[in-house]
Order: structure tokens, then C-alpha cells, then sequence
């Protein structure tokens, strides 16, 4: 059990150092999947799949969007904090600030 925990917390502070590479992997394998989907269906026109293709990763990028918000909005409540606060922190101290005096 603790060793799911500590995969668990691996992938979760993965997704919230790489957001935006976490919702570009999505919304590419959203993209390649739908496309497979949709070209065994010989039914179809190719304009047709291609719109498809489309619409399913449009919505996969909103889910993985709204992904990545939940997992920041988590971080932000449990009190880790975003980084722009740790970087601001670390680098804005009065004592570094020339112009106050």
C-alpha cells in the first residue's frame, strides 16, 4: 500500500511539474487514437474522420485543462503552494530590494 502512495505522489508531482506537457501528451494520443478509431469504420468520408478526430481531442483538452486546474487547486489547499510563491519568496526579500529604504 505505501508503495502505490509513493507512485501515486510521483505521478501527481509529475503532472504539476509538467502541466502543459501532461495536456499536449493527452490531447496527442486523443488525436492518434480517434483517428485509428475512426479509419477502421469504412463508412466514413475522410472529412469526415478528420472533423471527428477533432471534436474527441477538443474534448480531451478540456478535460486534461480542467485536470491540470484541479491538481493546482489541490496543491494551492493543501498548502505546498505554487511556485511562483516559492520563487518570490526565495528572491524578493526586503533586504534584496534596493529601492526601499
Amino acid at each position: 500500500m505505501a508503495e502505490e502512495k509513493s507512485t501515486l505522489r510521483s505521478m501527481r508531482e509529475w503532472v504539476v511539474d509538467h502541466k502543459l506537457r501532461a495536456v499536449g501528451t493527452l490531447w496527442l494520443t486523443g488525436v492518434a487514437s480517434s483517428i485509428a478509431y475512426n479509419w477502421s469504420r469504412p463508412g466514413m468520408k475522410t472529412s469526415v474522420k478528420i472533423i471527428h478526430a477533432r471534436l474527441h481531442a477538443q474534448a480531451l483538452t478540456l478535460a486534461a485543462l480542467a485536470g491540470s486546474a484541479l491538481v493546482e487547486y489541490y496543491d494551492h489547499q493543501s498548502g505546498s503552494g505554487s511556485r511562483v510563491h516559492q520563487y518570490a519568496k526565495q528572491f524578493l526579500t526586503p533586504e534584496s530590494n534596493p529601492h526601499k529604504e
